[in-house]
């Protein structure tokens, strides 16, 4: 199994690089005659599709769904899944200056070192358009999953703004366009991330997810952790720099009668496994690595967490589907 394959039973093998002719995913394990919707996939890839968003980048692609396998009439067949995104708005020019260039942060010279090759136009695979082909299984996971799960992700901090009360989110709420809980800061929000595309600075952020109705039971003793695999999934998103749940860091500086008094404090994951209460998870993100003169010539995001929201949920669910199936397998 290489490194473009996660999970066990509910698996996704990944595909295509930013300026070629496709992105895709093989997906495995989904079982059949679950109902498919089009419309449905296609409203998520929509929310992290390019072009969409103000202050994001400028590329535009339709992001449209092509399915390849594993349907009929309407259901799933049980057989894998292939669906394809091609790309269509290529400016591969953008990056003849990288060539030869290594930015700090990212994987420019580390992709040479370890392959003495890489695709420089838009990053190739490690670019952040791979996440597509993460978005279109997130949907998928979420066919396999009870219908009553609820997952959702929100920006709590991004540049100088901060939600105070990340613990008072709820999965039901809806998302704003750029994942921030006030809305009223949209506006603010949109400026910000304008002024720093035009002036070719990037800013990072945090982002907080959101699990309610989570059934017990899931996660395995020792490796299999949830608290492991949720770690792994969301720290292989591009520009996540760090991964915690519950109260997370902050239990560096708490007693254990203080952190003991609330069950919550844990974040839903007791030993690893899920105890029935909300999961509650947090990610870092960090600048976007393309600055200066590269990001005011090329079309970058200044900020890549308003379209790394569907793909944070994505992944979350491509775990909890991946142990539900392992669970109900256990436990039939």
């Amino acid at each position: 199994m290489g490194s473009n394959t996660f999970g066990k039973l509910f698996s996704i093998t990944t595909f295509g690089e930013s300026h070629g002719p496709a992105l895709g995913v093989i997906v495995d394990g989904v079982p059949p005659n679950l109902a498919f919707d089009p419309a449905a996939l296609q409203a998520e890839l929509d929310r992290r599709a390019p072009g969409k968003i103000a202050g994001t980048t400028s590329r535009k692609e339709p992001d449209t769904a092509e399915v390849l396998s594993g349907i009929f009439e309407g259901k799933t067949l049980g057989s894998p899944i292939a669906v394809i995104v091609r790309n269509t708005n290529q400016r591969s020019h953008d990056y003849d200056k990288l060539k030869d260039q290594y930015r700090p942060g990212h994987a420019d010279e580390t992709y040479m070192q370890k392959y003495g090759i890489r695709d420089h136009r838009g990053s190739g695979r490690a670019s952040g358009r791979e996440t597509v082909a993460r978005v279109i299984a997130g949907y998928f996971a979420g066919l396999v999953l009870p219908k009553q799960v609820k997952v959702r992700a929100y920006t709590t901090v991004l540049g100088p703004f901060s939600y105070a009360n990340p613990w008072e989110l709820s999965a039901s709420d809806e998302n704003a366009p750029y994942g921030f809980p006030d809305t009223t800061k949209n506006n603010e929000i949109r400026d910000y991330l304008l002024q720093l595309k035009a002036s070719g600075d990037s800013v990072g952020g945090r982002v907080v997810i959101v699990v309610e109705k989570c059934p017990a039971g899931l996660g395995e003793p020792t490796f299999d952790k949830l608290k492991a695999d949720m770690a792994k999934a969301l720290l292989s998103i591009g520009a996540v720099v760090s991964f915690s749940y519950g109260l997370g860091e902050d239990m560096a500086y708490m007693k254990g009668q203080d952190v003991s008094e609330d069950r919550g404090h844990f974040g839903g994951m007791e030993g690893g496994i899920t105890n029935g209460d909300r999961l509650f998870m947090t990610v870092t993100f960090k600048p976007t690595s393309t600055v200066g003169e590269n990001a005011k010539e090329g079309r970058h995001d200044p900020c890549i967490i308003p379209r790394a929201i569907p793909v944070v949920e994505s992944m979350v669910k491509i775990v909890l589907a991946d142990h539900y199936l392992r669970q109900q397998a256990y436990c039939f």
